[in-house]
């Protein structure tokens, strides 16, 4: 895989965290589980991270170990098949409490692609 290519795939994913947090700002897990539209954006652009992480090389990940990448491209696996038992709690704890360790460590490796 070459540079520009993982680089498409992160720049994906930092996207994608980047439009939840945005949609998430502000909310309430209350509110959020009440707002159909806002949960399907959510979920949608999880699946979009978990669809680019599969991209990531494995000597990348190895690199990354903070973060586990087998539950990122797993999350996304559950949600494209269980589609309708998606547990809001679950996606919610996720795009509040988990995309910043995520988002920091993309932007390392960017970073690191882009020096090198």
């Amino acid at each position: 895989m070459s540079k520009r290519d993982l680089r498409f795939f992160i720049t994906d994913m930092l996207e994608a965290i980047e439009k939840i947090q945005r949609y998430t700002a502000g909310q309430t897990l209350e509110g959020f589980a009440e707002n159909d539209i806002l949960v399907d954006a959510v979920v949608r652009n999880l699946e979009v991270i978990g669809e680019a992480a599969k991209y990531i090389p494995a000597e990348w990940r190895k690199r990354y170990p903070a973060i586990d990448w087998r539950r990122v491209v797993g999350f996304r696996n559950i949600v494209i098949h269980t589609y309708f038992a998606v547990d809001v709690g679950a996606v919610w704890t996720i795009a509040t409490r988990q995309l910043d360790e995520l988002k920091q460590v993309l932007t390392q490796m960017l970073q690191e692609i882009n020096e090198g």
